[in-house]
């Protein structure tokens, strides 16, 4: 499974990098703030809205400190989608937040 720390996601986005990122956290958690541009897609209902996904597309997961997004980039691996998995989640998260 690849993997990138959260510096290295903020730094891709400073860059002006163009990335797709699914935040898996419930959406209970994702108002007290998540990485601008990131969809919600709760880690329960994932395999249920994974259909709304583009396999031609390489997709960044991120939750609350990596457990989480590890656990959906194997499920989505595993049905043939790119996928990054962000270690350290949202508690490493030092960039903008919405």
């Amino acid at each position: 499974m690849k993997q990138l720390t959260a510096k290295e996601v903020e730094k891709l986005l400073q860059e002006g990098k163009q990335l797709n990122i699914i935040d898996v956290r419930e959406t209970d958690e994702v108002v007290d703030g998540k990485i601008p541009g990131a969809i919600n897609i709760p880690l329960g209902l994932l395999e249920f809205r994974m259909h709304e996904l583009d396999k031609n597309k390489e997709y960044i997961l991120v939750c609350r400190s990596g457990g989480r997004s590890g656990r959906a980039a194997q499920l989505l691996e595993s049905y043939g989608y790119h996928v990054i998995n962000m270690t350290g989640g949202m508690l490493e998260w030092e960039g903008p937040v919405e």
